[in-house]
């Protein structure tokens, strides 16, 4: 950095402004009302006070996006008025004073500077020197990257000073209102070379997640900063371990920022377009990235856990309730005899380092020869997977913490020790069933399908569940299994003061089991005509479906006549509770709905494009998007048969008219759902007095007149983002166009949405925009429910 001249800070008493200057320089200050900007306009630092409080900090934020508060100075002492000032004590130290000259904070540089200079920099840095010396990178003699506050900006080190001891961590703030330290913090836990972060609950010393070890590439259990905008940097040396993230696309800022509540997320705006911040990560992003949620010797898959191969659950009772907490332990104990071994676990997180040994210049082959040596070691994998794989990481004792992770993104495969007898049982099961496919194989070629089939039936006997025609495999289940009795205790009886819905299957009730844990039950109905191939459908299919967006399936109850399902329970109830009551919906804010409106696209993404199986959902609508208590979107109602229940006013023309689906079905319901979100006003049912379009063809005649905004619901218009209300409007009417073809992919709607500097298409008319004959309308409110139920299909499996 060049040598930088002392710049002229004039302040305007009057006003309480300044002139633009990024330089603050002796015999200067700053007080309240009075700020430093960056050269390029980005930052800002002064005195704020935050919303709700009569406390005031010194602090830094995004000139654009005031609110985004980057780093505070004196959150551990604020000051109880407005009256501080920021300057230079008589050794060079910045301080901010309060207003009886007492320091409440100092940026305490140990020595004197004759010429000091404090410079606010265009990437959020707040920097010290003595312009006697001179000014790099290298001489600054405080700056504020390396006191973190609760954000970790682009350019700045989260680190580790080996020679010193000095760590930096980001803390939370106390609450949304209150910058002094909360009960987060996120740190570096190295241990023997092996590094990974932590966010940690201070007060209680308790992990509250992990991002799993750096392993070359990646922290490979932590989708946080993986791709772009944001790109790791991880620095390993004798003298320091590092980790940053660069921002490759220039209009676009993005902050780390570990909130108040524990959870890290990955913020990104595009400053050209909005100062509106979006969550584009966030972590722990599902119920597998809580800390230790399985016990020991478990791994986390969706929202269930399951034991190792060659693991029991340890108290098969608290597993049967889904407390997993206990863990598992070893069906065979090792005895170190000779013929143990190894069985790989591909596609996982790996355990906790709390008892390993790092070996950075071994094999994969040489690491497994010394962990089975070694009798206590209970698991290996290679800890850098960068070329072939070098170093060998071991682990000694239980395994804690691991989860499985979607294949690719440089995971990793772990080897768990086994008995020589458990490994004998695993082979001999094996061969039974290469065996048992080469009998079948070669029966077919043989012409002797009967025989096959009857030979599969002799010697591939499974425990099948059969009532009515329903036939499952507890293979296929792979859930916990309830009784009825418990399930009966938990609804009161199935009582109708726990009645919340009635799903397209049967009634829906609120229950509490024994453990505390809320959930919710769905009664098949008896009387359903379509009851037991749905049924079936809903567990096979729903059980291998996890996504955060989806509503999570815990369990089920099979017993006599009885057939029921266990969901997550949702304490906010439905979309259409909110956005189709003229209360309710206010307390949705256009921030809320444009977040809801992110969380579907994604739960529809996952459906569409990265669950192993493409779902498609047909029967997409305001009351199968449930609500988590923090008003998180979860799709429900995922399952269904060969017949199709269907909702008019959702549904695509050529869905409806000719009973033909596809992805771009769900698309034109999604653009129906946008525009619902939008303008708190239900698809089916609207009226207008000018005209009798529904609310496509009314939203689409506003948009081609420029009046796009006027679709916006009337109470969100003191607090929103117009480019993101016409940008959701526009993708909208983009979903919902008449012919499938111009319709756009759900990845591609979701990069429309949050990519505001992208050019979109013109959208052509919707679909059913026909002038409808008053006679014949509804005349309804646009906030009455109508659902209607036609034989066509709801859910295609198609395998990946």
């Amino acid at each position: 950095m060049a040598k930088i001249t002392l710049s002229i800070f004039i302040i305007v008493p009057m006003t309480g402004l300044s002139l633009a200057t990024d330089i603050l320089g002796v015999n200067s200050s700053i007080s309240y009302g009075e700020t430093l900007v960056s050269s390029n306009l980005i930052f800002e630092l002064g005195f704020f006070t935050p919303h709700n409080s009569s406390m005031s900090y010194l602090g830094i934020w995004y000139k654009f996006s005031p609110n985004m508060i980057v780093w505070v100075a004196n959150r551990n002492n604020p000051l109880v008025d407005r009256d501080g000032i920021l300057t230079f004590n008589s050794v060079g130290n910045l301080v901010v004073l309060n207003q009886l000259n007492g320091v409440v904070w100092s940026s305490e540089w140990s020595g004197v500077l004759q010429n000091p200079i404090a410079q606010l920099l265009d990437t959020g840095n707040f920097v010290l020197w003595d312009n006697f010396v001179s000014s790099s990178d290298e001489t600054y003699l405080w700056q504020s990257f390396n006191y973190s506050s609760d954000m970790l900006l682009a350019g700045m080190k989260l680190m580790l000073n080996l020679k010193t001891g000095f760590e930096q961590r980001l803390t939370t703030w106390k609450s949304m209102d209150d910058p002094s330290p909360g009960d987060y913090v996120l740190e570096l836990n190295n241990t023997q070379g092996l590094s990974q972060y932590e966010v940690v609950q201070g007060h209680v010393n308790s992990k509250k997640n992990r991002t799993g070890q750096w392993n070359g590439v990646q922290f490979v259990g932590s989708p946080i900063v993986l791709s772009p905008p944001a790109v790791p940097v991880f620095v390993y040396t004798e003298s320091e371990i590092s980790f940053m993230f660069e921002v490759q696309e220039r209009q676009l800022f993005s902050v780390a920022k570990l909130n108040y509540l524990g959870v890290l997320q990955l913020l990104v705006v595009n400053r050209s377009r909005s100062a509106t911040w979006n969550a584009m990560i966030e972590f722990p992003s599902d119920p597998c990235d809580i800390y230790g949620r399985c016990g020991a010797n478990a791994i986390c898959n969706g929202s269930l856990c399951e034991c190792v191969i060659g693991f029991m659950p340890k108290s098969p009772d608290e597993w049967t309730v889904l407390n997993f907490s206990s863990g598992c332990k070893r069906t065979i104990p090792l005895n170190c005899s000779k013929g143990e071994g190894f069985w790989e676990i591909e596609n996982v997180k790996l355990p906790d380092q709390l008892e390993v040994m790092l070996y950075r210049s071994m094999s994969l082959d040489e690491c497994k020869d010394k962990c089975l040596k070694n009798c206590s070691c209970t698991a290996y994998a290679i800890s850098d997977i960068r070329g072939r794989g070098i170093g060998c990481l071991m682990w000694f004792g239980h395994l804690i913490d691991m989860r499985v992770l979607e294949e690719g993104n440089h995971v990793q495969t772990l080897y768990v020790r086994q008995s020589a007898s458990k490994l004998d049982a695993i082979r001999d099961r094996t061969r039974r069933k290469i065996i048992l496919v080469t009998i079948i194989l070669s029966s077919i070629i043989g012409g002797l399908l009967l025989v096959g089939t009857a030979l599969w039936g002799v010697t591939h006997k499974k425990r099948r569940i059969r009532t009515g025609g329903l036939e499952i495999t507890k293979e296929d289940i792979d859930l916990p299994l309830y009784d009825f009795a418990a399930i009966e205790s938990a609804t009161s009886n199935f009582s109708n003061d726990n009645m919340i819905g009635f799903g397209g299957i049967g009634p829906v009730y609120k229950g509490n089991l024994q453990t505390g844990q809320l959930v919710a039950v769905k009664r098949l109905s008896k009387s359903s005509g379509q009851g037991l191939e749905e049924f079936k459908n809903e567990v096979l299919l729903i059980a291998r479906l996890q996504h955060r967006n989806l509503v999570g399936l815990l369990g089920c109850c099979i017993e006599g006549e009885e057939r029921i399902l266990l969901y997550e329970y949702m304490d906010n109830k439905s979309l259409n509770y909110f956005i189709f009551d003229q209360e309710k919906s206010m307390l949705l804010t256009w921030q809320r709905r444009f977040d809801i409106v992110v969380g579907i696209a994604r739960g529809l993404l996952y459906l569409h494009r990265d669950s192993k199986l493409q779902v498609i959902h047909r029967d997409l609508k305001a009351s199968n998007i449930l609500l988590d208590g923090d008003l998180n979107a979860k799709i429900s109602d995922l399952a269904r048969t060969k017949r199709v229940i269907g909702t008019h006013g959702y549904m695509a023309p050529e869905y409806a008219m000719d009973g033909k689906f596809s992805l771009k079905s769900d698309i034109y319901s999604f653009g129906v759902l946008l525009l619902e979100i939008v303008s708190g006003k239900r698809n089916r049912g609207f009226s207008h007095p000018s005209h009798h379009h529904n609310l496509l063809g009314h939203a689409w005649l506003l948009w081609s007149k420029g009046r796009a905004l006027e679709t916006m619901e009337e109470g969100l218009h003191s607090s929103f983002d117009r480019t993101q209300v016409e940008r959701c409007i526009q993708v909208g009417l983009l979903c919902v166009q008449k012919f499938p073809e111009d319709r756009p992919a759900i990845s591609s709607a979701i990069y429309m949405i949050l990519n505001w500097g992208l050019v979109l298409p013109e959208p052509k008319e919707p679909g059913f925009f026909t002038e409808r004959n008053s006679k014949y309308s509804d005349g309804a409110s646009s906030k009455r429910d109508s659902h209607t139920q036609n034989l066509v299909t709801l859910t295609m499996l198609e395998g990946r």
